[in-house]
């Protein structure tokens, strides 16, 4: 498949994160961020498990969980806690610097080199990130920001993680695991932390639904497999298409406005994912024949 089709693909799960969002402020119950994250991961990481009919098994029972909580469980508890402390744009911007955390990252890990243009295209990313979304009231918070970049910091390992322990499974069951996972590592903090769900609306069951299937067990399928085959520096400057997409979404659905420095914010952050995917060029991957574990 081409390259330019494969990251096409891969795109596609970002800007549909960009849904998040908008879905859960008028779709869910208030006040339930982890149950909505466990809600999202884990009854569709088992419905992938019935799919694909797989379960890891010696080391990749360990290394499934780990990635679960570093994609998922971890990176979304983090979010929250930004989320709640921090107002979305300033929550956002710190959150844009995981490409260039994942820079670092590959190349301690990986082996593969900082180029220049992706360097540039990581900086210029979070400052049109920050054009797109900070507004003049935003205001900081130690805990907040401490979130913010721990949980950049831990979408950025997992996705490392994700293309240097590639298993001899297809992305569809790589995601079953991971999604899986995760969702099992956040049930027990829904559980204790939180109250039960009160009685669920149509609307707030398909919240739930649209967010794990589309936003989570399709998009993850596709940027998983992106990771696999264009690289983890190559795929996390997509993660820009994020909130680019919610602000469109929050202009067209809700009204919200749309400032000319917004335009320029988002003009950059197209660009910088662009080019930062662009720089990090590489073959794509031979599929190789499975191996036992």
């Amino acid at each position: 498949m081409p390259r330019t089709l494969n990251v096409i693909l891969t795109a596609l799960a970002p800007t549909v994160w960009g849904s998040t969002y908008i879905v859960t402020t008028e779709l869910l119950p208030e006040g339930y961020p982890i149950t909505a994250a466990m809600l999202r991961a884990l009854p569709a990481g088992l419905l992938l498990l019935l799919l694909v009919r797989s379960l890891p098994r010696g080391r990749w029972i360990a290394r499934a969980f780990v990635l679960g909580a570093l994609n998922f469980s971890v990176f979304w508890w983090l979010l929250f806690v930004s989320a709640y402390r921090l107002p979305g744009g300033v929550a956002a911007t710190i959150g844009a610097v995981q490409p260039l955390i994942v820079l670092v990252l590959a190349r301690h890990l990986m082996g593969q080199p900082i180029t220049g243009t992706g360097l540039i295209a990581g900086i210029v990313g979070v400052g049109g990130v920050g054009l797109l979304v900070l507004t003049p009231e935003a205001t900081l918070d130690t805990v907040g920001i401490i979130a913010a970049l721990g949980g950049a910091t831990s979408m950025a390992l997992g996705t490392v993680l994700t293309k240097t322990w590639q298993p001899p499974v297809s992305p569809l069951t790589f995601t079953a695991w991971q999604l899986t996972a995760g969702g099992i590592l956040l049930l027990p903090a829904a559980l204790l932390f939180e109250p039960s769900l009160p009685p669920l609306s149509t609307a707030n069951v398909l919240g739930f639904v649209y967010l794990g299937l589309v936003g989570g067990a399709i998009t993850y399928i596709l940027w998983f497999r992106g990771i696999a085959l264009l690289g983890p520096s190559a795929v996390s400057p997509l993660g820009r298409l994020s909130p680019v997409a919610a602000v469109l979404l929050g202009w067209f659905l809700l009204n919200q406005t749309l400032t000319p420095l917004q335009v320029v914010g988002m003009l950059l952050a197209l660009a910088s994912a662009w080019f930062g995917q662009k720089s990090q060029q590489t073959p794509t991957m031979v599929a190789q024949p499975p191996q036992r574990a």
